[in-house]
């Protein structure tokens, strides 16, 4: 059980170095036999961005009740999804137990909505005999976005996979006949069929599949700590499940698999499952 010993509200929001970074919250003990607890955040503190912590080694960090990763180092990583609520919770506990609740202030956004009525109700949901294999391909994605290790490829930045005009953003959600569909949880980059697709930051290769039902070919890239690349409507995948890929590195080839329109890379990224938006995070964590 989590005695709160104490909250503070980590507000306002200011930018260092082109970083949105919560404000550091310093704790002085009145003895002082152990060093104060110390919780920095750097990221952008939106609804679908990525914050990378750091606190004092030996902490121990929760997110409302769910125990977060912290390396030897210090760092640890959260994701806040497309709706995440105002305020978020994180609890550090220091190596000699002294527990410290800080507040988070999340910022909401406005997402593009559109609503089409008349659609032929075949073409609104897949057919049942599909409905098997979609939920068999699922698992196979959540699993291959469940690996937590210690890996900090993160840390070194994003950079774009493929350059091309932005056709589909983050968040974006159609209503069809009145019924609201999954909103869009990546980025579509318009390029021609066969264009080299690299990898955002390096990684080990955690899927690779060549023909999902809605995503076509897919490939996820697991950079540590449980933050994932993914990327669909591939028409090639050049690695391996378990190969390590660096930054940069030639992984996959554009396509138009599954269920798309077009030629187009459609980049995702994940913390664990909750998704996050990759323009937050590659605009917050640009490669160094």
């Amino acid at each position: 059980m989590i005695i709160k010993k104490k909250s503070r509200q980590v507000s306002p929001l200011k930018t260092i170095n082109g970083f949105t970074t919560a404000v550091v919250i310093s704790l002085l003990m009145v003895a002082m036999p152990s060093p104060a607890q110390t919780l920095e955040l750097k990221g952008e503190s939106r609804q679908g961005g990525l914050l990378v912590g750091k606190v004092l080694p030996g902490t121990q960090v929760e997110l409302s009740g769910r125990s977060v990763r912290v390396s030897d180092e210090g760092t640890f990583v959260i994701g806040l999804n497309r709706d995440a609520p105002a305020e978020i919770e994180l609890v550090t506990r220091s190596a000699d137990g002294e527990l410290e609740t800080h507040k988070v202030a999340i910022a909401a956004r406005e997402y593009n909505i559109q609503r089409v009525e008349g659609v032929p109700q075949r073409t609104v949901n897949p057919p049942e005999e599909a409905l098997k294999r979609i939920r068999e391909e699922s698992a196979m994605v959540k699993k291959a976005r469940q690996l937590d290790d210690n890996r900090l490829d993160f840390g070194r930045g994003f950079r774009w996979p493929i350059e091309g005009s932005i056709t589909g953003v983050y968040g974006s959600q159609r209503f069809y006949n009145g019924e609201p569909k999954s909103p869009h949880y990546g980025i579509d980059i318009a390029a021609p069929k066969g264009a080299p697709v690299v990898a955002p930051a390096a990684g080990v290769v955690t899927l690779v599949h060549k023909d999902m039902y809605y995503s076509g070919g897919t490939l996820i890239i697991d950079h540590g700590h449980g933050v994932s690349s993914t990327f669909i409507h591939l028409s090639e995948s050049l690695v391996a499940v378990g190969q390590r890929v660096e930054a940069g590195e030639v992984v996959a080839k554009v396509g138009s698999t599954g269920r798309s329109t077009g030629p187009h890379l459609d980049w995702r990224m994940n913390w664990f499952e909750v998704r996050i938006d990759p323009q937050l995070v590659i605009d917050a964590f640009p490669e160094k």
